[in-house]
């Protein structure tokens, strides 16, 4: 193993000229445009990193990750490989161990179930976690993939790095003044709290578990609605995990890699990454144990040590003055400048409380979008605004209602005026009430909870959806089906429930026990239809009608959720006679010859 190590120790050393001149060609032919500038140390500033990633209240925070680049040559795949993911082995870089590959390959086809407009790429996670984590440490983790020891990202006390204040108790990462980036996809608590996944279904989230961690990851790059299949949404999902230009240009270019091909190998024999994005002029020197390397502290806020992208959860803050007030420290309104000595407030220190910022009603049909949105305003203990500040949405109760950005959780900056309006809330399927509760990222402050119902769909007008005459013979079937059709407010009304029923006349909806009738799937007579529903242009066909010995004139009431209903006419028809045999008319006539006259 040693021997392994130092041969990649050599290796590096012997590229990193290459490896320079790599950057360049990668970035020219993988990278998107971005324009954004850096700073004195080619990292990307905050404001135009914000800018290229469309995510207002996101900086990198000096983040840190691992910044080796693939190898020139690129995987050979073997004879019998279709798929292009198995190589030729003989590149130490694609052989990924065999825990955390199988963890990539089940996010993929979780996230393909869930969310399949996403198309998340195995090898996306694959790129992240090389990034992040060299692979949680060249593959160093038990059999249900937690790693054997924590993979710990820098405290985040604003030295060098985003400031970000304890919000867990040090929960996850053992710290309750800072936060830490946490496990080998480098989530920080407070992200972590929203996106965490049970990925390995042991029925907990955690993430030093490679599995939870990776469906956690997945979630994440697959929310706002991103297509991942296309570059603009793969390039905003990507910086929205650190928001870097060098960090997206790395990570494309081990997705890339991995594309072409990569091989399984043994768990904790994974080649270790030796670059780190905040020593780029002497490389960190990896320990000979994958299990002892030093911690990556890699990333950003979302898997990194940023902080801020990942808590973003990618919504679009009202306020467009960038950075992140968790990351940086504006100075305080005069009447709070602190006094010589004291440690400068941040506007998240300010807040002392959260109030309802004019949201009324909230209540929508299920399927559909709240017209409400929900609005709440940062204050101080005197009732002044404060801007700059993180407030988490985060939706509660045995409810699929979610945010329009795909989760049940949104973090929004407050404006000029101290205000943060969620995304829109979209409802799930389920009926019923739930709540929204506001909460200030890194501060426990009393804060407002948003009653929420979800109503039935209904329909206020159903009508037969062609002009046809039911008729039929005693005893025989109907040859048209009913068919109607729902609206609501003039709109097609879908997915609403339906009911019909054959009564006794227009005033007594009492079920009639004669006339036409349906068959059940036993083929027993049944009088009264539930469990109906409109398809997507709001229609619902009624099975086949059927009529016993009993003539006149019948009536099925169809009624939708919501009241609205139609009566339809049936006739049932005296069964035709039938017409004597010749046989019969001849046997008649001799009869009436054999009978004598009186």
């Amino acid at each position: 193993m040693a021997a392994h190590f130092g041969r990649r120790l050599r290796k590096s050393a012997m590229t990193t000229t290459v490896a320079a001149v790599a950057v360049a060609a990668l970035s020219a032919s993988q990278a998107p445009d971005v324009t954004a500038g850096t700073d004195g140390n080619g990292r990307q500033s905050t404001a135009d990193s914000a800018s290229a990633s469309g995510a207002d209240d996101t900086a990198t925070g000096n983040s840190r990750y691992y910044t080796d680049l693939p190898p020139l040559d690129s995987p050979v795949p073997s004879p019998s490989s279709t798929t292009g993911t198995s190589v030729t082995q003989g590149s130490a870089e694609s052989g990924i161990p065999a825990t955390v590959l199988d963890a990539y390959k089940k996010a993929e086809a979780s996230l393909r179930a869930s969310k399949p407009g996403c198309n998340l790429p195995w090898q996306l996670l694959a790129a992240i976690g090389k990034v992040e984590s060299g692979q949680a440490r060249g593959g160093a983790v038990t059999a249900d993939g937690t790693t054997t020891s924590p993979i710990l990202g820098p405290e985040l006390d604003g030295n060098g790095f985003a400031l970000i204040k304890d919000t867990d108790n040090g929960a996850y990462d053992g710290n309750s003044e800072y936060d830490q980036a946490v496990g080998p996809m480098q989530f920080i608590p407070s992200t972590w709290a929203w996106a965490g996944r049970d990925g390995n279904g042991d029925g907990k989230s955690d993430p030093n578990n490679i599995y939870d961690a990776a469906l956690a990851a997945g979630h994440y790059l697959c929310r706002n609605s991103w297509d991942l299949s296309q570059q603009d949404d793969l390039d905003s999902a990507i910086l929205s995990y650190n928001n870097s230009t060098e960090y997206l240009n790395t990570v494309l270019s081990w997705l890339e890699y991995y594309r072409k091909g990569t091989y399984e190998v043994p768990d904790g024999t994974g080649t270790l990454p030796v670059g780190r994005s905040d020593d780029a002029t002497t490389p960190a020197t990896p320990s000979t144990s994958p299990s002892t390397s030093p911690s990556t502290g890699a990333g950003t806020g979302s898997g990194g040590s940023n902080g801020s992208s990942k808590d973003s959860d990618g919504t679009t803050s009202p306020s467009t003055e960038s950075p992140d007030p968790e990351e940086s420290t504006p100075s305080p309104p005069a009447s709070e400048t602190p006094s010589p000595g004291e440690t400068p407030q941040t506007p998240t220190d300010t807040v002392a409380r959260l109030e309802n910022a004019g949201t009324g009603k909230l209540s929508a049909m299920a399927g559909d979008a709240f017209t409400e949105r929900i609005s709440t305003r940062a204050e101080t203990s005197s009732g002044k605004a404060v801007g700059k500040v993180r407030v988490r949405f985060t939706v509660i109760g045995d409810t699929d209602a979610e945010f329009s950005t795909g989760e049940q959780v949104a973090t929004v900056l407050t404006d000029s005026s101290g205000v943060a309006t969620a995304p829109a809330l979209r409802a799930g399927a389920k009926t019923g009430g739930f709540l929204v509760r506001a909460t200030v990222v890194g501060r426990s402050v009393a804060g407002p909870d948003y009653a929420a119902t979800v109503t039935q769909r209904v329909a206020d007008t159903v009508v037969l959806a062609a002009d046809t005459e039911f008729t039929c013979a005693a005893g025989g079937t109907f040859a048209d089906q009913v068919e109607v059709k729902a609206t609501y407010k003039d709109a097609v009304a879908d997915q609403v429930a339906v009911s019909a029923a054959l009564i006794t006349s227009a005033t007594d909806a009492t079920e009639n026990d004669k006339g036409p009738y349906f068959k059940d799937a036993d083929g027993k007579t049944v009088r009264t239809l539930t469990g109906l529903e409109t398809d997507a242009k709001g229609l619902v066909k009624l099975p086949t009608l059927y009529a016993d010995d009993t003539e006149g004139k019948f009536l099925l009431r169809i009624t939708t959720a919501g009241g609205a209903s139609v009566d339809v006419e049936l006739t049932v028809e005296a069964a035709a006679s039938a017409s004597p045999s010749p046989s019969e008319t001849s046997s008649a006539s001799a009869s009436a010859s054999a009978t004598p006259s009186a």
